[in-house]
């Protein structure tokens, strides 16, 4: 059973998927896009096409998930490649890196929009993202990118119900941000540490870490960031030593632990107001 107010929000997000009558959603297999297409495949059937990203940004192993998801689901769904990596700007890695990322992935879903004859574009963005810094917001506006998950007034708690209750299994998934997103700003991102840091957190998951971050420093150094619950196993004998070990087969020399554990958005803690209010401009 859902909560009351979540579930007037659960009728409300249909509506809203009914007015669309057809929408083009940029898929990632993720807790909000996966309620997204849930939703939009029950109450529209074909006329809701989900689109899955391929990218260097993107881990194979959440990519293979995404296709997954939507054929279990019985939801129309295209693959598509980004090439955000081929962006010079992108590259450099400024603050407002996510909007060159959001330019070239909705750009991608326009032109499919456009050869299918939908006229909306539709993103997994929830109400917890409005207080966040997202720069690829800007990006949405310029495309006329909508968001039902938002317009129906959904938190992430909200989306993890009705997820529950329509019994998917990604209700209970970890949050999930692109790769690019483990390098300070202003340090280059380049393919090869794209795949560096892929590669380090599935070892990581792989020894059974929930939430898992491995933030890449100055080209030596690997911060992991986990849940404070999970700090004391990570400093088991055993599992330090497999991790040193591994990470430094990567060609990291030093592996560090952050001790206030897990956390959205890290990297952001570096940043002024002043450049958090010019990335949003």
């Amino acid at each position: 059973m859902m909560k009351n107010a979540t579930e007037e929000k659960y009728l409300r997000l249909q509506q809203i998927l009914r007015n669309l009558d057809s929408v083009v959603i940029g898929f990632s297999g993720g807790v909000d896009s996966t309620l997204l297409l849930k939703v939009a495949h029950d109450v529209l059937g074909p006329r809701a096409l989900a689109v899955i990203g391929r990218s260097a940004t993107y881990p194979s192993s959440e990519f293979a998930a995404a296709v997954e998801l939507a054929t279990t689901m019985g939801a129309r769904y295209s693959e598509v490649t980004t090439e955000e990596t081929d962006d010079l700007k992108f590259r450099e890695n400024p603050p407002d890196r996510c909007y060159f990322c959001k330019t070239e992935l909705f750009g991608k879903l326009e032109s499919i929009a456009q050869r299918e004859g939908i006229p909306w574009i539709a993103d997994g963005s929830i109400v917890d993202d409005a207080g966040d810094f997202r720069p690829g917001m800007k990006a949405k506006k310029e495309r006329n990118v909508c968001s039902p998950l938002l317009e129906a007034g959904l938190t992430k708690e909200e989306v993890r119900e009705i997820s529950k209750f329509l019994q998917l299994p990604t209700w209970d998934k970890p949050s999930f941000a692109c790769l690019a997103s483990r390098f300070p700003y202003g340090f280059g991102i380049t393919q090869e540490n794209l795949s560096k840091i892929d590669r380090a957190e599935a070892f990581l998951r792989s020894l059974h870490f929930r939430n898992c971050r491995v933030r890449h420093h100055d080209d030596k150094t690997a911060r992991i960031e986990v849940d404070t619950i999970e700090i004391s196993r990570m400093l088991d004998p055993d599992i330090r030593g497999r991790i040193t070990e591994y990470l430094t087969s990567l060609g990291f020399i030093y592996v560090t632990l952050d001790l206030e554990g897990y956390r959205t958005g890290s990297m952001n803690e570096v940043l002024t107001a002043e450049e958090i209010a010019a990335a949003k401009s």
